[in-house]
C-alpha cells in the first residue's frame, strides 16, 4: 500500500514506523515546511492519505485530499462543523473517507462499554454522571475529540442531562468535561457515576501513541480500495 502522511508530527511519524515495518511504502510526507509538495500530482501517487495535523489545517488537506480521488482517513480533531461538507465532497468524487475521534482500538472498545454503561445507568438518576480527560501539554484542543465522542454517547442516553461543558459545573442537565494537559500523557479517560452512596468508574488509559498508529494504519487498509463514508464500527465489525 502507498501512503500520503498529511501532518507528519509525532502521529504521523509513529504511523510511518509501522507502516514500514508492515512492508508499506510512504510516498508523500507533508508537514509545514514542504507544503509545495502539497499537489494533486504527488496525491495521486497514494492509495491512501492518512491526515493527522491541526484544528485550523484539517478541513482543507481533507478536501485537497478528497478532491484528488484518494480514499482518506482523519484523525484530526476540533472542526468537525465542517464534517457534513466533507462528506458531500467525497460522495461527488465518488471516493472514501473515514473520520475517528481516536483509532485506538481499545479505545474504540471502550466507546461501545460507555455506551452500554450509560444504558444500565439510565433509570437510576441518584448518580451524577462527569469526565476527566488527561493528555500532554502539546495538544490543542480541549476537551479531546475522544472526550467529546465519549459525551456524546452519554448524552444519548441520559434524557437529564443537556449538554456537556468543558468546566466543573452544579447544574444538573450539564455534564462536566475536566479536560488535564500533563506530560507525558498520551491520553487517559475517565467517566465518574457518582452517588451519595456509592461511586463507578470506567477508564481507558493509553501507554503510547502506537495503539493510535496502529488502528490508523489499519483504517487506512480497510477504507484503501472502498468508496463511500466510514467509521471505525465498520472496521472493526
Amino acid at each position: 500500500m502507498k501512503i500520503a502522511l498529511i501532518g507528519y508530527g509525532k502521529m504521523g511519524k509513529a504511523i510511518e514506523t509501522i507502516a514500514l515495518a508492515e512492508g508499506h511504502e510512504i510516498v508523500l510526507k507533508i508537514s509545514s515546511t514542504n507544503l509545495y509538495d502539497f499537489t494533486n500530482a504527488n496525491i495521486q501517487q497514494a492509495d491512501v492519505c492518512i491526515e493527522f495535523s491541526t484544528p485550523h489545517t484539517a478541513f482543507e488537506n481533507i478536501k485537497k485530499c478528497l478532491l484528488a480521488g484518494v480514499p482518506t482517513i482523519s484523525g484530526s480533531t476540533a472542526w468537525l462543523h465542517q464534517l457534513e461538507e466533507i462528506y458531500t465532497i467525497c460522495r461527488a468524487q465518488d471516493t472514501a473517507f473515514l473520520y475517528a475521534s481516536n483509532f485506538s482500538i481499545g479505545v474504540n472498545l471502550f466507546f461501545q462499554i460507555n455506551e452500554y454503561v450509560a444504558q444500565l445507568m439510565q433509570p437510576y438518576h441518584e448518580y451524577h454522571v462527569s469526565m476527566e480527560e488527561i493528555h500532554h501539554t502539546a495538544k490543542k484542543d480541549a476537551p479531546s475529540g475522544t472526550a467529546v465522542t465519549l459525551a456524546e454517547g452519554i448524552l444519548k442516553h441520559h434524557a437529564g442531562l443537556a449538554k456537556w461543558v468543558n468546566q466543573t459545573t452544579d447544574n444538573p442537565n450539564e455534564m462536566a468535561i475536566i479536560s488535564k494537559r500533563i506530560d507525558p500523557a498520551p491520553g487517559t479517560h475517565t467517566i465518574f457515576y457518582n452517588s451519595p452512596i456509592d461511586s463507578i468508574e470506567i477508564k481507558h488509559t493509553a501507554h503510547s501513541r502506537m495503539g493510535f498508529a496502529y488502528g490508523a494504519l489499519l483504517a487506512a487498509k480497510f477504507i484503501c480500495d472502498k468508496k463511500g463514508i466510514y467509521s471505525m464500527k465498520d472496521v472493526l465489525a
